[in-house]
């Protein structure tokens, strides 16, 4: 399949009606699908039987988005970087869908894990303070946000879970990580020093 449309063709046949639009929105679901297979394949989550899917929601947020296409590449992909993003938002959601965030949390123990744990030693005190702070002075809603993401669950998940909107989950980890340096900062440590264990 060969794209022999240039940027501005694409935008216009795109936005027009007719068999031209028709053509070229099969002409795209068909290199979408080439893209989307040769950039997931690597991934262990990924399965062929969720491309169709990809692609579909794919579709639909390029065209929404087709004002917001500024010319600076290929038509295509700029298209296909949308339909990434869709795909991997998707298997990031897909893969904590199933995992219930009160007992992600209650894993935890507030110590740090081996994964966790950096093989620098100079952070390892960072580290330790860190997991006692959040143990005890965050409230406990502050404390799931926080080790939920530390943990890597994505924040549309944790708020679904909680109930909460997103901007309310925002606050609530925005607060728990600044009541976090301040308590690193209490126990002796420097902005410099817990910047890079506090994104």
């Amino acid at each position: 399949m060969t794209d022999d449309r240039d940027n501005n063709v694409w935008i216009e046949t795109l936005q027009s009606e007719g068999p031209l639009r028709e053509a070229a929105l099969s002409d795209l679901r068909g290199m979408l699908l080439i893209g989307l297979k040769t950039a997931l394949k690597s991934r262990s989550d990924f399965v062929d039987s969720l491309l169709d899917d990809f692609v579909q929601d794919s579709l639909v947020r390029i065209l929404r988005s087709l004002n917001q296409f500024h010319n600076r590449s290929r038509f295509v992909t700029w298209a296909t970087a949308i339909a990434i993003r869709v795909a991997l938002t998707e298997l990031r959601k897909r893969r904590w869908r199933d995992v219930s965030l009160e007992k992600l949390v209650a894993d935890t123990g507030f110590e740090p894990s081996a994964a966790e744990t950096s093989p620098d030693r100079e952070s390892q005190p960072i580290i330790e303070a860190m997991y006692r702070i959040i143990g005890s002075d965050l409230t406990e809603k502050q404390r799931t946000v926080l080790l939920a993401e530390i943990k890597g669950m994505a924040q549309e998940e944790i708020a679904r879970q909680m109930g909460s909107s997103r901007n309310a989950l925002y606050k609530l980890s925005h607060d728990a990580r600044q009541r976090l340096k301040q308590g690193l900062e209490k126990a002796g440590f420097t902005a410099q020093e817990y910047a890079i264990t506090i994104s």
